[in-house]
């Protein structure tokens, strides 16, 4: 950096509306049903990113095995960024539901056949459903926040 370039101050102190979001940040932050969904989140998708090797189908079925990996670790990456810029991510909640879908109708789709055996169906539909439901949580979260704030 040269010394001719301005410095600007490292705390948020300064900015016009910094009290008023502190108390955003607090009310998202001090809820306890937050900071649980996004633990929930982070831990679905590691363990979407890990089924092929828990339910021991990643031999069997390569295609579904790159998409769960796939597909979990961007989950448990919007998880860790719901835990740390819950501000800035909440209104994206609702992505779950879109991950849920496709985690259940996936291994018809990306397998070769169009089929897959019982158990890669049976653990995407459950790991879809619960997606499904952590997104519809997480967006009415974000829902009742903005009525109360009216």
């Amino acid at each position: 950096m040269s010394e001719t370039a301005p410095r600007h101050a490292s705390d948020i102190t300064t900015h016009p509306d910094s009290k008023e979001m502190r108390e955003r940040f607090a009310k998202i932050i001090e809820g306890p049903s937050g900071s649980t969904l996004d633990g929930l989140i982070v831990l679905l998708g590691l363990y979407m990113a890990v089924s092929p090797w828990a339910v021991h189908f990643q031999a069997a079925n390569p295609d579904v095995r790159v998409n769960n990996l796939v597909i979990g670790l961007t989950m448990a990456a919007f998880g860790f960024g719901l835990a740390l810029q819950p501000e800035r991510l909440y209104r994206l909640g609702w992505i779950g539901v879109p991950i849920g879908v496709w985690m259940i109708i996936s291994p018809w789709v990306v397998t070769a056949g169009h089929s897959a055996p019982k158990a890669v169906i049976w653990n995407n539909v459950a790991i879809g459903a619960v997606a499904v439901l952590l997104g519809l949580a997480t967006q009415g979260m974000t829902m009742a926040s903005a009525r109360a704030r009216r």
